[in-house]
């Protein structure tokens, strides 16, 4: 049976749109900036169509690229960072394997032993077999008791979950946040959780690929463009 296409009565091809979509996620530009990039391509777009499309085919881009994502390690990195959604801070916890492919991430207004509960016990289910050996964390108590009692939970007798809390250690999430903000504080339009949540996975989703995380993907920024079109199943444009 044929897969439905998700492009279907939509005013421009999937080419179009999927290259609206994977610029604005792949780089540091407002809504206003791709459109001005396609305009100078020949397709005129208006920055709210723009947004609608990233809404709808962001996400879809991430499910479908979570498909031919590498097996996650079992060393893991967990930390959390804040990002400004309308007017407020919220808290965003994000979880990395030692290689630095994303496990899960979560949006959290508050920063309590509850959120750090419900993240790990999230990212956990999610790698179902894939459970952790190590969790690495900064110092923050929190972690600790929360680690522990997620551990017990799949072996009462013993802790299988060992807990690392050297910062220095967790250097590598500190950096893979850094890299992931330089993207967000560009973006001026987050002003829901419901939008920033779309907004974040699909991002994560871009960056999976350009960090390579997907097998038998080709190198580089052609071979990215390739592998979108190729879980899409569409044609590459040359322009």
């Amino acid at each position: 049976m044929t897969r439905p296409t998700p492009f279907k009565h939509h005013r421009f091809p999937a080419e179009i749109i999927l290259r609206a979509v994977r610029m604005y996620l792949r780089y540091p530009l407002s809504y206003q900036d791709t459109a001005d990039l396609l305009a100078e391509r020949g397709v005129v777009v208006d920055r709210s169509t723009i947004y609608r499309g990233v809404q709808k085919f962001g996400p879809e881009l991430a499910k479908r690229t979570d498909r031919h994502r590498r097996w996650i390690r079992l060393a893991w990195h967990v930390d959390e960072t804040y990002v400004r959604v309308g007017k407020k801070w919220r808290y965003l916890w994000r979880a990395i394997d030692s290689h630095g492919q994303l496990i899960d991430f979560r949006l959290t207004a508050r920063r309590d032993a509850a959120a750090a509960k419900a993240f790990l016990r999230s990212a956990i289910q999610r790698v179902r077999l894939h459970r952790p050996m190590t969790i690495c964390t900064d110092k923050a108590p929190t972690y600790r008791k929360v680690i522990r009692k997620e551990s017990r939970r799949y072996d009462p007798h013993f802790d299988s979950i060992t807990h690392v809390d050297r910062k220095w250690r967790n250097n590598r999430i500190e950096s893979d946040h850094a890299a992931l903000k330089r993207l967000l504080g560009y973006r001026q339009s987050v002003q829901s959780l419901r939008t920033a949540k779309s907004t974040l996975r699909s991002i994560e989703a871009i960056r999976t690929i350009k960090n390579n995380h997907s097998p038998h993907m080709a190198p580089g920024v052609a071979g990215e463009i390739a592998f979108v079109h190729q879980i899409f199943r569409t044609s590459r444009l040359n322009t």
